[in-house]
């Protein structure tokens, strides 16, 4: 329930700054607005203004909204009334109301992350977990426990890295970009930064998924090495281990983390048959030695083990704010840079460097919502930020049925002073709207390859 009512709540909220943006500007261009709806089919609520004869109607069908303007192609206009009708309106002003809804959710986004950034939230700090094995972190000398201070993507200057969250943008942005990316860590507090080069430009990176920066070899924030709850019936319980257990050693290996500790764990397969290791321990001051047998679970991935406990404790939080005029400019950049990404792989997966699977479609984004949610209300207007962003740089693409394709409409009028004719245009909306079709296709196809595997 909470994943429907937050998946509803977020497509009304987006879909109502888009059409505002689309009426705010038609409205101050002097155009007759006759319908502004959220949502398609049936009207469920419905009030018509009394100075402007503007009907807002809350429809039965959430997938989408439209403003119906005052238009000679639609409908008969009086002649007292065609000033006021879309069709007569400057190229400029035609031009603006179309661009005024993906604008408008573009700036709902700015806010939303200056909003966030403002009040301040609570992220793991820039303290790096063991890295993936083999990985490209691990083969540049990454070590777990290193604090990332400072990271520069590419050629440009190098920034300060205020969170873990940080981080992760900043690497998910070169990877995605295929691109170096320069970070400054320290081994401790007080200690001397070193430069460490993750040249990401070699990995095969063709999804944005969940494997993304496992590829890169840094998952996880730092944590201690702990047990958490144990499960009664589960090997770890077996074998003794016992919630605040303080873990040193599996086998012949030191463990400095959290992230390492899980990793030896799921490791501990020989011959598809778990191995028992024997455990160095710390418990309430003394060091103890357990043997520890691991259960043996079957993924899609292969056999891997578990001990049935949770591992790691918390990563440490730090809160990270800024104030106004720095959270404004923040908001600004990040939806600059997740703008600017979303169109480099929208090209990528055009010229085929790309996969097609990272399209996704209304059932991951209902998922997601439901997830966001259930973290709370910063992780949810993060959420709305980020989806924002995506519907207004969906929209500006120069698809014919899109706000982007009509404005291309009127680039061409601009270049030739004349429109584009009838005969063309029902050509190029058919195209558009069996491209679209074919993009809902594959995307709602990812959804439910995603959700079912």
């Amino acid at each position: 329930m909470l994943t429907l009512l937050a998946f509803v709540l977020a497509l009304g909220i987006l879909i109502a700054v888009h059409e505002y943006g689309h009426y705010r500007v038609a409205v101050a261009c002097g155009v007759k607005v006759l319908r502004f709806s959220v949502g398609f089919g049936k009207p469920l609520l419905r009030w018509q203004s009394p100075t402007s004869g503007t009907e807002f109607v809350l429809a039965a069908f959430p997938l989408g909204g439209y403003v119906r303007m005052l238009d000679e192609r639609e409908a008969p206009v009086p002649a007292e009334q065609r000033h006021l009708a879309f069709n007569t309106q400057s190229l400029r002003a035609r031009a603006a109301i179309v661009a005024a809804g993906p604008l408008a959710n573009l700036l709902l986004a700015i806010f939303l992350y200056a909003g966030v950034n403002w009040t301040g939230i609570d992220e793991p700090v820039a303290r790096l977990a063991s890295p993936v094995p083999g990985s490209v972190a691990q083969q540049a000398g990454l070590q777990g426990g290193d604090w990332v201070r400072n990271a520069a993507i590419g050629t440009e200057e190098l920034r300060p890295v205020r969170s873990f969250e940080d981080l992760r943008w900043l690497l998910t942005q070169a990877a995605l970009d295929t691109t170096s990316i320069r970070l400054e860590v320290q081994s401790a507090e007080g200690a001397r930064l070193r430069s460490v080069l993750l040249p990401l430009e070699q990995l095969d990176v063709r999804e944005a998924d969940a494997q993304l920066l496992r590829k890169v070899g840094i998952v996880s924030p730092w944590t201690r090495p702990v047990i958490g709850g144990v499960s009664p019936d589960g090997a770890a319980w077996r074998a003794g281990l016992r919630e605040g257990d303080l873990i040193l050693q599996v086998g012949a290996v030191e463990v400095v983390d959290g992230q390492q500790l899980r990793d030896l764990i799921r490791n501990s397969v020989r011959a598809g048959q778990p191995i028992a290791q024997t455990w160095r321990l710390q418990r309430a001051g003394q060091v103890l030695m357990l043997e520890v047998r691991p259960d043996l679970v079957t993924e899609p991935a292969g056999a891997v083990a578990r001990i049935g406990a949770y591992v790691g404790a918390p990563p440490e939080l730090i809160t990270v704010e800024y104030g106004l005029g720095e959270s404004l400019w923040h908001g600004a950049t990040r939806t600059w840079d997740v703008s600017l990404l979303s169109l480099r792989m929208m090209g990528r997966m055009v010229i085929g460097e790309a996969s097609l699977k990272n399209l996704s479609g209304p059932l991951t984004i209902a998922d997601y919502a439901g997830r966001s949610a259930s973290m709370g209300l910063t992780q949810y207007l993060l959420f709305l930020a980020l989806i924002s962003v995506s519907l207004g740089v969906l929209n500006l693409l120069p698809l014919p049925v899109l706000d982007g394709g009509h404005l291309m409409y009127y680039l061409w009028e601009g270049v030739t002073g004349k429109g584009v004719s009838d005969a063309w245009m029902e050509r190029l909306q058919r195209g558009g709207v069996a491209l679209l079709l074919l993009m809902m296709s594959i995307a709602l196809f990812n959804d439910i390859t995603r959700l079912l595997g």
